[in-house]
C-alpha cells in the first residue's frame, strides 16, 4: 500500500499543483492524506473540490491552527 501524508497551511497557491502531481505520478498512491493546519485561503475549497473525485482522497482539518 502507498500512502502520502500532506500537511499544508495557506498553500492555495500550489496545492492544485501538488495534488495534481502526485496523481499522475505512474503508480498512484492508494491513500492521500491531506491535514489542513486552518488555512485562511481557499486552500480547503481546493481540496475539497479535487477529493470529490478522486475518493482516495482523505482531508482532514485541524479545530484550531497548531503552527510547527
Amino acid at each position: 500500500m502507498i500512502s502520502v501524508a500532506m500537511t499544508t497551511y495557506n498553500g492555495e497557491k500550489y496545492i492544485e499543483k501538488q495534488l495534481i502531481s502526485i496523481l499522475n505520478q505512474t503508480v498512484v498512491p492508494d491513500e492521500i492524506i491531506i491535514c489542513d493546519d486552518c488555512s485562511e485561503d481557499k486552500t480547503a475549497d481546493i481540496v475539497k473540490r479535487i477529493a470529490n473525485k478522486q475518493p482516495h482522497i482523505r482531508f482532514i482539518r485541524n479545530e484550531s491552527n497548531l503552527g510547527y
